[in-house]
């Protein structure tokens, strides 16, 4: 039926009248729900086989079949960078959420690596899909535009650098020691910090994250202090 409207549009959709833009946009929301649904079942089949999941298991998992996906997403590369947005649309607003009662940039940078390690410690399985790099099932992953994990802590240093950047500015900080206070506005260098911090925090978290627990490891709380 949806080919015969395609071939054959009604004088209405060839002029652009109300009705076709209803249609149209009526079927835009229904991509964007089943899209959003589809990335739900994807979760909670990586949340329970694990971030190997293969495409043919996360299908199942929707009941549906794997050129459903292919069709929504392309690629598990696009898969992996869909549900990435949604757990970076989901770690912002936490960390708005938790700036709105900061005092100070200090603790907005704090409230930022947080709601990272409770991310990551919550979904360690969502974590690891979305960051995971070379498993998609298409060449497209070796293009760096692509590079699952590069966009993924594009959002993060995005997130971050507003914050760190009031915190060098509050406290007059410079990593030149020669510079006075009244030079720290002006220098370059903390441009790179916010990525560079990235880097930091994803290291130690991914460290924290595979330790085995007992007594020795920190708690969240303590982990992001001590990160901050």
């Amino acid at each position: 039926m949806k080919l015969a409207v395609d071939r054959h549009p009604t004088p209405a959709a060839a002029s652009g009248d109300h009705p076709a833009d209803g249609r149209s946009s009526r079927w835009e929301r229904h991509r964007t729900e089943r899209r959003r649904q589809l990335i739900k079942f994807a979760r909670r089949a990586v949340t329970a086989l694990g971030p190997g999941a293969s495409m043919e298991d996360i299908a199942a998992a929707a009941d549906t079949s794997k050129s459903v996906y292919y069709r929504y997403f392309g690629d598990k590369t696009g898969l992996q960078r869909a549900m990435a947005e949604v757990v970076i649309g989901q770690m912002q607003q936490k960390v708005l959420d938790a700036a709105r009662s900061a005092s100070t940039p200090r603790e907005g940078l704090h409230a930022m690596v947080l709601a990272y390690l409770q991310m990551a410690q919550t979904s360690p399985s969502v974590y690891a899909f979305v960051t995971r790099v070379g498993i998609a099932e298409t060449s497209a992953a070796e293009n760096s535009e692509q590079d699952t994990l590069a966009h993924f802590l594009t959002g993060i240093t995005e997130m971050v650098s507003a914050p760190m950047r009031a915190h060098l500015l509050s406290t007059g900080s410079s990593p030149d020691p020669s510079a006075g206070p009244d030079d720290a506005g002006s220098d370059p260098a903390p441009l790179y910090w916010p990525g560079a911090a990235i880097g930091m925090v994803r290291a130690a978290g991914e460290h924290w994250l595979s330790s085995p627990e007992g007594p020795d490891k920190p708690s969240e709380e303590h982990m992001a202090r001590s990160i901050t």
